[in-house]
């Protein structure tokens, strides 16, 4: 490989472009620092990522990467896909734009578990300072932020049947789950407006990509990182024509690259577990036990209903119905390809604790997998996804050469809790699919299986057969004010000068619902650190 030296220096060096790394970059930017943003994927230059209902393509494109797990002993040994994205943006590009923050407790739990500065008084403001919401305010929403926030703009038919049917078994209907409290049934907001998606990347980025002090670099790998003693210097990474780079930043490197390449970058410049890195002929530069440990991520089980109407999605993407959504977005912004499409879901206490601990989605068509393809025709799909499991995962170098895959274990269903929470999750969602108003135009359960039906009989079988990963992964790089964290409550990583960490790796537990907003806090958040520690 032909190698270089950068003669540019940089004050800081951004590596991941995805949601934290695009806030990171454009907040110190804004404030006049010179910063380098080294993305790994591709731009952002695709009519799918900004057009909303055209996120699902991107899910077969090269701008979402999936990793594969091991054999996931407590669910039927499955290999698990884990899609994550590859773009300017990163999730804030590709995802389905559920703006959702979690419940108050999370950050109140991240406090208590050693994250000073991290209860929920501590972050809503940094929420805030974040969004622009076209519709509420005070006291729990901002209006002049980069990334704009809205109600569903298209009236999907089914999605108003799923909401009253949960009504008529006792949930309270919600219109703002990131308000006083999560639970209950309603509609989701979304990062999106007039339809057009508000990725971090156009809220943050695109103001300011012309901006002197600004360099975005796309399709360029960041290899490891440079050390000089203890400090971290710089970095090298290899650009999109192939040629090794070294770059050097003089104040800090900010790592950004997401809770599943930030632990492997950590553990290729020899941050990591020592005997790890030992066993991969790596030199320890310093021993960070629970780099790459403590993996979190949601799952979910999907529940299938036939629709006795043709009013899904089933069918919409091809022949005169593609046609017609394509003219009407084009021409006036409106119809299908402006929505979010998972307009629809709701927060669910199973356990009467008063806090939820499932959220539901409805899917507006048969949403299958590569493993279990979905039902042809017209139906909808209720996605029973578990808040906050309490099975742990890891990451690890599989390898010393950075373009050999990771060793995934995502633990998934370790703790039989989650599968009890799920179990009672699913009881819920077929309890709504047989209330009055979905009753009236779905016909009933429909399995992806041959044998489904016959599953369903044994709900903990069930759930171990059919339980997915979604993208919300998070934990690998875990914050905290003890001596094994990996990051310290400012993201600075311990035992090391010159490095943060700023994605959803630091999050110690993972927040109860969809982390993107959560990202996009903790990247406000990094930026404050840095910009007050300069003043």
């Amino acid at each position: 490989m032909a190698s270089s030296s950068s003669d540019q220096n940089y004050e800081f060096i951004v590596v991941g472009g995805g949601t934290s790394g695009c806030v990171v970059a454009g907040r110190l930017a804004q404030a006049g620092r010179s910063v380098l943003l080294l993305e790994g994927g591709r731009d952002d230059d695709t009519s799918f990522i900004h057009m909303p209902g055209g996120f699902v393509r991107l899910f077969t494109s090269d701008r979402v990467v999936a990793y594969q797990t091991t054999p996931q002993k407590h669910a039927g040994s499955r290999t698990f896909f884990v899609p994550q994205a590859n773009t300017l943006g990163g999730g804030s590009s590709v995802n389905a734009m559920i703006y959702i923050r979690g419940s108050a407790e999370d950050y109140d739990e991240w406090r208590e578990l050693g994250c000073d500065g991290w209860g929920w008084d501590d972050v809503l403001p940094f929420f805030k300072k974040s969004e622009c919401n076209d519709t509420l305010s005070e006291p729990y929403h901002g209006t002049d932020g980069p990334i704009k926030v809205s109600n569903p703009w298209y009236g999907i038919p089914t999605n108003l049947a799923f909401i009253k049917a949960g009504q008529e078994i006792g949930l309270p209907f919600n219109h703002d789950f990131n308000g006083q409290r999560q639970e209950g049934i309603g509609f989701y907001q979304s990062t999106c407006f007039k339809g057009r998606r508000s990725s971090s990347a156009v809220g943050y980025l695109s103001p300011r990509r012309v901006h002197p002090k600004l360099t975005v670099r796309t399709n360029c790998q960041v290899l490891k990182l440079i050390t000089e003693g203890m400090r971290v210097t710089g970095v090298v990474y290899r650009g999109r024509d192939g040629v090794r780079n070294e770059v050097r930043a003089a104040r800090e490197v900010i790592l950004a690259a997401g809770a599943m390449a930030s632990p492997k970058i950590l553990q290729l410049s020899g941050i990591g577990p020592s005997a790890l890195l030992k066993d991969k002929g790596i030199e320890v530069v310093h021993d960070a036990p629970e780099v790459g440990e403590n993996y979190q991520n949601h799952v979910e089980v999907p529940l299938h209903c036939r629709l006795k109407d043709p009013i899904s999605l089933f069918g919409q993407d091809k022949g005169f119905a593609a046609l017609k959504h394509g003219l009407q977005y084009t021409l006036f912004r409106s119809g299908l390809l402006a929505s979010s499409i998972a307009e629809a879901g709701a927060f669910i206490d199973t356990q009467k604790t008063g806090r939820p601990d499932v959220q539901l989605y409805l899917i507006p068509s048969l949403f299958g997998s590569p493993e279990w393809p979905a039902p042809p025709g017209h139906g909808v799909s209720i996605c029973v996804q578990l808040l906050r499991p309490k099975s742990r995962g890891s990451v690890r170098l599989s390898s010393a050469a950075p373009d050999d895959p990771v060793v995934f274990d995502a633990g998934a269903l370790a703790h039989q809790d989650d599968v009890d929470t799920i179990v009672r999750g699913i009881e819920v969602a077929r309890r709504i699919i047989k209330a009055p108003s979905l009753a009236r135009i779905a016909s009933g359960e429909i399995y992806s299986s041959p044998d489904g039906e016959e599953d369903a009989r044994n709900p903990e079988g069930f759930v171990r057969k059919y339980t997915r990963s979604v993208s919300h992964v998070a934990g690998t790089c875990r914050m905290g004010s003890d001596v094994r964290a990996v990051v310290d409550v400012q993201l600075r990583v311990n035992g090391l000068s010159g490095l943060r960490v700023a994605d959803a790796s630091v999050i110690p537990k993972l927040v109860s619902g969809n982390t993107n907003a959560a990202a996009t806090m903790i990247g406000e958040r990094c930026a404050d650190f840095v910009l007050r520690g300069l003043n």
